[in-house]
């Protein structure tokens, strides 16, 4: 156990974001609130964050409605929970000193006492922005290259489809891809975030979908050999398109249907599931949660990919904790280019 810290850094109030209702449909900002509470000192044991970035993910939507998945929803007039990137203001525990850049699961307030085992050090490479581990190097990298190279087990040379390309997962996926010298083909909506996709990241193809009169004709059109692995982000029209063009022994990496999360009704299953049987393809869903024991292997990879340029990226970053809300409510209207973040704290 450390000496007893000095206390003069701890403010007497936090802020939290805690969610009032479940919403109906596409959140809104009357669903949540800032709430002011006390700033407890750390006891043994214990670790003082003042958090300086936190994330916001589409797979929050999903605990924000009370059924039954494969993590609990949220509590309501609770703080809500997510990534972030913090710095040790106070320690009572030997393994933190003050100072320290840690990430935590404490995201959605400005300060979190924590006991060690919540708390992870942000590997040694002061040369890379600390928010870059809530990003490319933090669950967003991570899913990508677990989706890509575990689930879909994508090989060079082969043709690889992502849809939401230009977001946090999807612009991963991309350049992971690419590394491995595979023809990458990426959706999205937006004519910036298309020219972002080809000029900076060299994605092949791009599709604007919303451009499109038909997406599984352009998705043709961009892929005349047929795919071999398509990443899913989104759902609904793209898993149909992406169907229509699988090749034999086809991989689909199910990681999320953000164009689903919000549907008040069941949303219908695509028409032409069989072309799984016909192509003799699989389509397996994960979570990467269930992979974090992989994470170590992962950044050694990510980060010698960053530091050689190999690995880029985009934030769209939203000032002060208030704003949380307007940030998490902007994943759904597709305001984010690459890693959508909050920043707390200088």
């Amino acid at each position: 156990m450390t000496d007893t810290p000095s206390f003069a850094k701890i403010p007497d109030k936090a802020q939290e974001i805690h969610l009032l209702r479940y919403p109906d449909g596409i959140p809104s900002p009357d669903d949540f609130s800032v709430v002011d509470v006390p700033v407890l000192k750390p006891l043994d044991g214990e670790v003082l964050v003042e958090n300086i970035w936190m994330s916001v993910d589409p797979y929050m939507r999903g605990r924000m409605t009370p059924r039954k998945s494969y993590i609990p929803p949220f509590s309501l007039n609770a703080p809500l929970e997510g990534h972030a990137v913090g710095r040790v203001i106070a320690s009572r525990d030997s393994r933190f000193v003050e100072g320290d850049l840690v990430t935590s699961m404490t995201g959605w307030r400005s300060h979190a006492l924590l006991e060690r085992d919540y708390l992870h050090p942000i590997p040694d490479a002061p040369d890379i922005p600390e928010q870059v581990f809530l990003g490319p190097l933090g669950m967003p990298g991570l899913t990508a290259w677990v989706g890509l190279d575990k689930i879909a087990e994508c090989q060079p040379g082969e043709t690889v489809f992502v849809s939401a390309a230009a977001g946090a997962v999807g612009s991963m996926v991309c350049q992971l891809a690419k590394a491995k010298n595979c023809r990458v083909i990426g959706s999205t909506g937006n004519p910036e975030k298309a020219k972002w996709l080809r000029d900076v990241i060299g994605v092949d193809a791009v599709i604007n979908y919303r451009e499109a009169d038909n997406l599984s004709d352009a998705l043709g059109e961009a892929a005349p050999e047929g795919i071999d692995v398509y990443f899913e982000n989104v759902g609904g029209a793209h898993l149909e398109a992406a169907l229509d063009h699988i090749n034999l022994h086809a991989r689909i990496a199910v990681c999320g249907m953000i164009s689903v999360y919000n549907n008040r009704a069941n949303a219908s299953g695509p028409a032409n599931l069989f072309r799984l049987t016909a192509q003799r393809a699989r389509m397996e869903g994960f979570i990467v949660s269930d992979h974090l024991a992989a994470y170590p292997e992962f950044v050694r990879e990510g980060i010698d990919l960053v530091r050689a340029g190999a690995l880029r990226w985009e934030e769209t970053v939203f000032e002060g904790l208030e704003n949380a809300p307007n940030a998490f409510i902007g994943l759904f209207d597709g305001k984010n280019t690459g890693k959508m973040l909050v920043k707390l704290a200088a």
